[in-house]
C-alpha cells in the first residue's frame, strides 16, 4: 500500500515527512488554492473553518508544549481520504508541491562538482514509498501530465535542471505567475538561431577581452570576468528586452570584478581609451585637482539601440567598498524617474551587480534592500545579478563566509524571488534575464539573478589562488570554459558552422586591435539628450555671487501658506502653537524662528520651479520638532490619509517636494541621497542626521563619494547635509558632528563646510545651493537648543534683502582690545555674556565665522583690520584636539592684521567628544566663555551655568 497516500485507518505521511507536511500547510495558509484540493480539504477540516489569522488550533497539532515538535503528519490518523483520488494522484500532488518548495537545492546549478549534487528525500519516490504500478499510473495535476514516472521526469527537468527557482515564499498571484511561465520547462530551450548566435557572439566578446588582456597586459589587475563570462550576454539580454518593455534608461551599479569587460562589450568604450589605461597614458584632465581613478572604478555612459528605441546606459562609478554603490544607483535611478514624471517607475531600470561574498557579508545590501518597498526610496524593483564565483578573496567554504544556504538569502526581507542558474548554461541564464525583466516590470519588486560561475583566476591577476584552494583550482584548470561548451552546442544544433566559432575569435580580436568599439548597437557617446545636462555646473567658482533675497509680500503670501490646513484638519496642540506663530512671522508680527526661516527657503525654491527633497530618519517633524514640515490629522480614521505636506500646495505649477521619514539608516540612505543629488541637479537634495553624529555610520559615503567624487571621477553632486551640533549637556553620542572630521575631509574646494547662527542666515544659505551654478557638498552643522533661541531669531526684512554672510562682523564695537571668533550656538553664549557685563566687556568684539570651508579670508581679514592690535581669539565648545581650531588655525594665522596675535579657547584635549555629566559640561562650558572672553572662571559664574543647563539643557 501507497506509504504516502491516507486512508480511513492510516496517516497521511509518516512522522519523517513532518517537515514537508508543514512547508505544505504554510502554502495553504498564504492560498488555500496553492495545494492540491484532498489536502486543502484536510486542512480546513483540521482548523475547523478558522480564520487565516486565527488557526491556533493548528499551531498546537504541530506543536506541545514541553514536548518534541510533533509535525502535522503525527496528527493526521483522523483525517479521512478523498475516495475519488487515487494514491499516485495523490502522491503526485505532494510531489509537485515538494519540487515547488525544495527543488532549488537539487538543481545541477553549479558548474563545479567538488561540491556534489545535494539530494533532497522529498524529491524521490521512495520517500512516499511508491511502487512500480503506482509509478506507471497516469496522473495530472495542472500543467504536469502523464505516468507518475514521466511527471516525476517533468519536475526534474523543470526545478532540477540548470536553474534553481526560489518563488514558493511569495505571494499567490506572484507564485502562480512562476509556475505558468516554468512548468514544464515552458518556453525554455526555444530561442531562435539568430538569438543564440547573439548569445554566443557575447560570449565570445566576454572570453576574447580578457584573454587578450592576460596576453597584453601580463599581471596587471583587471579582475577578470573569466569563469563567468555568460554575465555579458546576460546583460546584453537584459538591456535588449528591456527596451521592449518601454525602458528609456537602465542604470548599472557593479565593483571592480568584470568591470573592464561591461565596459567594452555593453557601452561601448573604446578599446583603445582602455589601452591607454593599462599603459599609464589615459588621464580624465590636466587639471591638478582631478586626481583620477583606477581604470576598474569607472562610470561610462552611451545610448544604445534597442528594438524599443534608443536607451540611455548608466555606469556608475564604484569605490572598492563594492556594494556601497547599490544604493548609489537607487537614488540616481529615482532622481531619473522623478524628472520623466515615470510614477509608476518603469522606465528607468536599476540592475545592480554583486559578488557572493559581499551580497551575504555586507550590511549595506540589507539596508537598500529594505528601501525597496519604501515610499520614499522604491525606484520599481532592480535586476539584482550575483556574479557569484563561489570564493571571496581567498576564502571557497561557504562555512567561513554566511550562516545561510545561499548567499542570496537576504533576498527574502525584501520578499524578492531568487533564481539560481547554472554559468556554463547560456540559454538557461538568458531565460533568467527574461524572467527576471518581466517580473520586476510587472509586480515593480526586486528579482535576483544568481549566477552561478567560478573564477579563473585569484582575487586579481597577481594572486595565486592555489594556495589556498587546491581543490577547487583543480577542477577550474580541467574546465573548457563556457564558450567552448556553447560553442560545441551550437555546431551540433547546426547554428554554426564547424571552424565557424574559430572565426568569430578573429574578428573580435581585429576589432580590439584597431581600437575602435566592439557594440555595434551604440548610438553616440556624447551628451545624452536622455540624461540630465550638467554643463552650466562645470568651472564655476564658490565667490560667484546671486541674490537669494525675496520680495517680503512673496514670503508673507508663502509664510500663511505654510500655516494653513485643510478643513476639518485637526493638528496637535503643540503643532496648533507653532503655526500660530508662523502666521505672525509671515506677517512681521514678530521674527521668524529657524523652523520658519528654513520652511521658507524650501517654499521659495518651490515655487520658482525647484524640486526639493529631504529626508532622515525624523525629517518631516524635526528631531527637535522645529520643523512640522508634515502634519498628522489627530482625529484621522485612515492611516494612509492622515497626512499633510503644506509645501506641497502652493502653486499648481511648484516644483516637486518630498519630506520622507527614512527607514533606521544612515549608510544606504546617504548613498541613495547622493545618488539622486547627482542626477538631478535642479532640486535642493538633503539628508538629515538625527543626531551629527550618527552620520559615523555613512563615513565610506563621505570619503569615497562626498568628499572625493569629483576629484576621482569629475562627478558633481549638489547634496547637502544637515547635521545637528552644539554642546548642551546631552552626552557624547548628542553634542558633537565631529566637524573635524569634514574639515580634514576639505581640499581643493571640494564642499562646503558652515555653521549658521540665525533663521535668515539658513534661509539665505539653502536657496543659495540651488541657485548658484555650484555643485558641491555642502555640510551645515545645523543647531539644537539655537532652534528656540530668540537671539537666533530673524526680522522678515533680512529675508526680503540681504544674502548668506561668511563672516558677519560686530558693528557695536570699534577698535576692540580684544576680538573673539567664534562659529554656531557659542557665539551667542558669549554674546549673552558679555552683555551680561557690558561696561567690562566694552572692549571685546564678538566675529562670527559662518563658513568654514572654502574659508573666507578675504571677509575675515577685512573684519579683523577694524580692530589694529587687537588679542585675537579662537573660541569653541569642541575638545581642543577636536572642532575647527586645528583645521582653519593656518587660515586664521594668514587672516590677522599687523600687531594682533591669534590664541584658542577650547575645552582640554579629549578622546570623547563630550562629557556625559551634566554638571561637569556645565563646568567646561563657563571655562571656555571665561577663556574666550578673558575672564576668570568663578564659583558663582560656575553654579549658575549650572542651573540653567538643568533648566534648559538638550536631552536625547
Amino acid at each position: 500500500m501507497l506509504k504516502g497516500v491516507m486512508t480511513q485507518s492510516q496517516t497521511i505521511m509518516s512522522g519523517g515527512n513532518a517537515a514537508f507536511i508543514e512547508g505544505l500547510y504554510e502554502a495553504y495558509l498564504a492560498d488555500p488554492q496553492s495545494v492540491a484540493p484532498e489536502w486543502r480539504a484536510y486542512f480546513d477540516e483540521l482548523r475547523g473553518g478558522a480564520s487565516e489569522t486565527a488557526h491556533s488550533a493548528v499551531q498546537q497539532a504541530f506543536y506541545q508544549p514541553g514536548t518534541q515538535r510533533r509535525g502535522l503528519a503525527a496528527t493526521a490518523s483522523t483525517a479521512p481520504a478523498s475516495a475519488s483520488l487515487s494514491g499516485a494522484q495523490q502522491a503526485a500532488s505532494a510531489l509537485i508541491t515538494a519540487y515547488r518548495v525544495y527543488g532549488h537545492i537539487s538543481a545541477r546549478t553549479n558548474p563545479l562538482k567538488m561540491r556534489g549534487l545535494p539530494v533532497v528525500p522529498e524529491l524521490t519516490p521512495e520517500f512516499y514509498g511508491l511502487s512500480d504500478t503506482e509509478l506507471n499510473e497516469h496522473v495530472q495535476e495542472g500543467a504536469f501530465s502523464g505516468t507518475l514516472r514521466d511527471v516525476i521526469a517533468q519536475l526534474q527537468q523543470t526545478y532540477c535542471g540548470a536553474i534553481g527557482f526560489e518563488f514558493n515564499y511569495l505571494p499567490a498571484p506572484e507564485r502562480k505567475w512562476f509556475q505558468e511561465r516554468i512548468e514544464p520547462t515552458r518556453g525554455r530551450g526555444t530561442y531562435s538561431a539568430e538569438e543564440r548566435r547573439r548569445f554566443f557572439k557575447k560570449l565570445n566578446a566576454a572570453e576574447g577581452l580578457e584573454r587578450y588582456l592576460h596576453i597584453k597586459y601580463v599581471g596587471q589587475k583587471r579582475f577578470s570576468l573569466e569563469g563567468s563570462e555568460s554575465f555579458i550576454p546576460l546583460l546584453d539580454r537584459i538591456i535588449q528586452q528591456a527596451g521592449k518593455y518601454g525602458v528609456k534608461e537602465t542604470v548599472i551599479g557593479m565593483a571592480h570584478r568584470g568591470r573592464l569587460n561591461v565596459l567594452v562589450n555593453i557601452f561601448g568604450k573604446k578599446p583603445a581609451d582602455l589601452f591607454a589605461e593599462f599603459e599609464g597614458k589615459k588621464k580624465l584632465s590636466d587639471n591638478p585637482d582631478v586626481a583620477g581613478d583606477v581604470k576598474y572604478h569607472m562610470g561610462f555612459s552611451s545610448d544604445v539601440r534597442t528594438p524599443g528605441g534608443p536607451m540611455h546606459l548608466a555606469l556608475a562609478f564604484n569605490p572598492s567598498h563594492l556594494e556601497i554603490v547599490s544604493p548609489v544607483v537607487h537614488g540616481s535611478v529615482r532622481a531619473r524617474q522623478d524628472r520623466r514624471g515615470d510614477t509608476e517607475r518603469k522606465q528607468v531600470l536599476p540592475i545592480t551587480v554583486h559578488g557572493d561574498a559581499a551580497v551575504s557579508g555586507q550590511g549595506v545590501v540589507m539596508e537598500t534592500l529594505n528601501l525597496s518597498r519604501l515610499r520614499g526610496f522604491t525606484t520599481g524593483g532592480a535586476v539584482r545579478i550575483v556574479i557569484n564565483n563561489q570564493i571571496g578573496f581567498t576564502v571557497s567554504d561557504p562555512r567561513d563566509t554566511r550562516s545561510s544556504r545561499y548567499c542570496t538569502d537576504v533576498a527574502k526581507i525584501a520578499n524578492a524571488p531568487v533564481l539560481h542558474v547554472n554559468g556554463d548554461d547560456p540559454e538557461a541564464v538568458a531565460f533568467c534575464g527574461d524572467l527576471a525583466l518581466e517580473y520586476r516590470q510587472t509586480f515593480g519588486k526586486d528579482v535576483f539573478i544568481d549566477l552561478i560561475s567560478f573564477r579563473r583566476h585569484g582575487h586579481n591577476e597577481a594572486d595565486d589562488p592555489t594556495m589556498t584552494q587546491p581543490i577547487m583550482y583543480r577542477e577550474i584548470k580541467g574546465h573548457p570554459g563556457t564558450r567552448a561548451l556553447y560553442a560545441a552546442e551550437l555546431e551540433r544544433a547546426g547554428v554554426l558552422k564547424p571552424g565557424e566559432a574559430d572565426e568569430f575569435i578573429e574578428r573580435y580580436r581585429d576589432r580590439l586591435d584597431a581600437g575602435d568599439a566592439v557594440v555595434e548597437e551604440i548610438e553616440n557617446l556624447e551628451q545624452s539628450a536622455l540624461a540630465a545636462d550638467w554643463s552650466k555646473y562645470v568651472h564655476t567658482h564658490w565667490t560667484e555671487e546671486t541674490p537669494t533675497a525675496v520680495p517680503q509680500a512673496t514670503l508673507t503670501e508663502l509664510g500663511l501658506k505654510l500655516a494653513e490646513v485643510p478643513a476639518g484638519f485637526q493638528t496637535h496642540r503643540g503643532v496648533k502653537r507653532v503655526l500660530d506663530a508662523r502666521r505672525a512671522m509671515a506677517k512681521g508680527e514678530q521674527p521668524l524662528d529657524w523652523g520658519m526661516g528654513e520652511m521658507l527657503a524650501y517654499a521659495t525654491l518651490l515655487v520658482e520651479g525647484y524640486s526639493v527633497r529631504l529626508d532622515g530618519q525624523d525629517s518631516g517633524r524635526g528631531t527637535f520638532s522645529h520643523r512640522h514640515a508634515v502634519l498628522h490629522d489627530q482625529n484621522a480614521q485612515d492611516p494612509m490619509n492622515e497626512e499633510y505636506v503644506s509645501l506641497a500646495h502652493l502653486s499648481p505649477n511648484q516644483g516637486r517636494v518630498e519630506i520622507v521619514d527614512s527607514t533606521l539608516s544612515e549608510e544606504a540612505v546617504l548613498a541613495f541621497e547622493y545618488g539622486y543629488s547627482t542626477s538631478e541637479p535642479k532640486a535642493l537634495v538633503a539628508w538629515e542626521a538625527q543626531f551629527g553624529d550618527f552620520a559615523n555610520g555613512a563615513q565610506a559615503v563621505i570619503d569615497q563619494f562626498l568628499s572625493a567624487g569629483e576629484s576621482k571621477w569629475q562627478r558633481l553632486s549638489g547634496l547637502t547635509m544637515l547635521l545637528p551640533h552644539g554642546y548642551e549637556g546631552a552626552g557624547p553620542e548628542h553634542s558633537s558632528a565631529r566637524l573635524e572630521r569634514y574639515l580634514q575631509l576639505c581640499a581643493q574646494k571640494n564642499m562646503q563646510v558652515v555653521v549658521p547662527s540665525s533663521a535668515a542666515q539658513i534661509f539665505h544659505l539653502l536657496r543659495r545651493q540651488v541657485l548658484r551654478p555650484y555643485r558641491k557638498p555642502l555640510i551645515v552643522m545645523t543647531p539644537k537648543s539655537l532652534l528656540r533661541n530668540k537671539l537666533a531669531m530673524s526680522p522678515l526684512s533680512e529675508l526680503s534683502e540681504g544674502r548668506f554672510q561668511e563672516v558677519i562682523g560686530d558693528d557695536t564695537v570699534q577698535k576692540a582690545r580684544r576680538v573673539v571668533i567664534s562659529s554656531g550656538k557659542l557665539h551667542w553664549e558669549l554674546f549673552e555674556a558679555r552683555d551680561a557685563d557690558k561696561e567690562g566687556y566694552a572692549g571685546t568684539a564678538l566675529i562670527r565665522l559662518e563658513q568654514l570651508y572654502p574659508f573666507p579670508a578675504e571677509a575675515l581679514r577685512a573684519e579683523l583690520a577694524r580692530h589694529p592690535g587687537a588679542q585675537v581669539v579662537w573660541a569653541q565648545e569642541e575638545p581642543e584636539n577636536q572642532g575647527a581650531w586645528l583645521m582653519i588655525r593656518e587660515d586664521l594665522e594668514q587672516a590677522l592684521a599687523e600687531g594682533q596675535i591669534l590664541t584658542h579657547a577650547s575645552r582640554p584635549r579629549s578622546a570623547s567628544t563630550a562629557v556625559g555629566y551634566a554638571s561637569v559640561h556645565a563646568l567646561e562650558q563657563a571655562q571656555v566663555i571665561a577663556a574666550a572672553l578673558g575672564e576668570p572662571v568663578t564659583r558663582k559664574a560656575v553654579e549658575a551655568e549650572v542651573r540653567k543647563t538643568a533648566q534648559t539643557g538638550v536631552q536625547s
